[in-house]
Formats: structure tokens, C-alpha cells, sequence
């Protein structure tokens, strides 16, 4: 299976602070670690540096998962590839979104809403609850799975309605928040996950890499279309 990563990689190598918790970037680290407990995966990447280059057509076709994870740049991103990316989800390739990604170009466009949350950052102890412990993105997931320390996001959360709702976070400051859910758009599947600040070491935490494993699985395409387009047909019967 094909998976592309794309992560901004702005703050890895401008803040310290994140530069120390993953100095190869969270791309890198997210590989790393899955890696470690699934070597079925063949892994690329891209960043905000080279996404026009590496996003294609070309390589959107052969990407059976598309992982995200963006953050300050979201509008740098080349409004092309945008509708490259949501036109291979329509299509039936998957999508994970992470972290600040639920205010990306592509994630708006998909679910056609702002996607606006309420937030801090403090490093508060999160707790995400397994509301269905029978899909399969919750297999080998704790319950609850523990965030020692992460940015803080709350409801509203302005998406449109689950299609599936895995899981709830809850926070230490009393905030809620339905940051574990999939989507279902045209063919495609979608899977928004919330854990991810650049300063925080969530994306070594066993638990977050069994989710973020299990969903790549689940949102892999299962069939892929290569039209959008309305066909003429003769009638099959007289």
C-alpha cells in the first residue's frame, strides 16, 4: 500500500521547541513509528517546500492514502493541488487529516463547512474516549488512550455530522470535542484525528500511531474510479 505524507515542515526547522521533539519532522517520525509495528506500507512525502512538485496527478493516482498534517501555511497551499487532492478522494483514494489540518484548504472544501474549532495551548492531559469499540480504527487502541500533554481543541467544532464517530476527547480544562471521526466523500474516506502539536510527543505515543496505522487501513480505497463525468448509454434492454 501507497501512502503520502504531507506535512508543512515549517516549524520543525524554525522553532526549537519543535525542531527538538522531531528534528527529521513529524512526516518522518509518523513513518518511523508505524514502521515499527506494520512494514506493509511503502511511505513518501512531500511539504510545503515541494508540494506542487511532488503532488501530482500522476502521484495522486497511484497514492492509495493521503496523510495531512498543516498547520501556519495553510494558504500557501497551491489552490490546484487542492482540487487535485479532493478530486482523488471523490474518486476513492483516503484521506487522514491530523492535528490543525481540520482548517486546511482540502479539508474546508470536503466537508464544505469553516471546520473552526475553540482552542488553547497549555499542555493540558487529554483523554480520547472509544465511543465504538468495534470499528476497526479502535482495534489495539487503548480506552481511553492517554495525551500526556497537547494543544487543547473544543466544540463547537463546525463540521458537518459524523458519518462515524470512533472517539471523544476529553480535557483537563472540562472541554469536549469529536476529534476521532470519519467521513465518507463520493468513494473516498476520510479520517480526522486530532493529536499532533509540533511541541508535543504525541506522535510516539503507541496508541496514536495504532490509530493512525489502523486508519490508513480502513480509508485505503477499496475500489478507484478514473471519471467524474456523466456517461450517454444506450438503454441494456429493447
Amino acid at each position: 500500500m501507497k501512502v503520502l505524507i504531507y506535512n508543512e515542515f515549517v516549524h520543525e526547522q524554525h522553532d526549537g521547541p519543535a525542531k527538538d521533539m522531531y528534528p527529521r519532522g513529524m512526516h518522518m517520525a509518523i513513518a518511523e513509528e508505524i514502521q515499527k509495528i506494520d512494514d506493509s506500507l511503502e511511505f513518501s512525502f512531500a511539504t510545503l517546500e515541494n508540494h506542487k512538485e511532488v503532488i501530482t496527478r500522476e502521484k495522486l493516482a497511484e497514492t492509495d492514502v493521503l496523510v495531512w498534517w498543516g498547520h501556519m501555511r495553510h494558504h500557501l497551499v497551491d489552490d490546484d493541488v487542492v482540487t487535485l487532492i479532493c478530486d482523488e478522494v471523490n474518486k476513492g483514494m483516503g484521506l487522514i487529516v491530523l492535528h490543525s489540518g481540520h482548517e486546511s484548504k482540502i479539508f474546508r472544501k470536503l466537508m464544505g463547512t469553516r471546520c473552526g474549532v475553540e482552542w488553547y495551548e497549555r499542555g493540558d492531559h487529554g483523554r480520547i474516549w472509544i465511543l465504538d469499540q468495534t470499528h476497526p480504527i479502535a482495534q489495539g487502541v487503548p480506552n481511553p488512550l492517554e495525551l500526556e500533554a497537547e494543544e487543547t481543541y473544543g466544540e463547537p467544532f463546525t463540521v458537518p455530522t459524523p458519518d462515524e464517530l470512533i472517539g471523544v476527547t476529553w480535557w483537563k480544562g472540562g472541554e469536549i470535542f469529536r476529534g476521532m471521526s470519519v467521513y465518507h466523500r463520493g468513494l473516498g474516506k476520510i479520517f480526522y484525528f486530532h493529536p499532533g502539536h509540533e511541541t508535543y510527543p504525541s506522535y510516539y505515543n503507541p496508541g496514536v500511531i495504532r490509530a493512525i496505522d489502523n486508519g490508513i487501513h480502513y480509508v485505503a480505497p477499496k475500489m478507484r474510479i478514473d471519471e467524474l463525468t456523466s456517461h450517454h448509454i444506450q438503454p441494456h434492454e429493447p
